[in-house]
């Protein structure tokens, strides 16, 4: 999934902790944040703190890369 804006984050924070078959109190849990900031996560918020939803994309086993332009193939696995 290219990832290009908050709504896309939210879409697939949301997508793995229903793979995962987590609540959203559950998912805060494991990442240590609080249930409103998950909520708000999942929602699309576009001032949460960056390095609190990169924390909770790593917990949830979610990476994120970074490529220039020009060097995208096109394949967005």
């Amino acid at each position: 999934m290219k990832i290009n804006s908050i709504e896309s984050i939210s879409e697939s924070v949301k997508k793995r902790r229903a793979q995962l078959k987590l609540t959203q109190a559950e998912t805060a849990a494991i990442c240590n944040v609080g249930v409103r900031f998950f909520s708000e996560l999942e929602n699309g918020k576009q001032t949460l703190e960056i390095g609190k939803v990169l924390h909770c994309m790593e917990m949830l086993g979610i990476n994120i890369y970074a490529v220039n332009r020009e060097d995208d193939s096109g394949n967005n696995e």
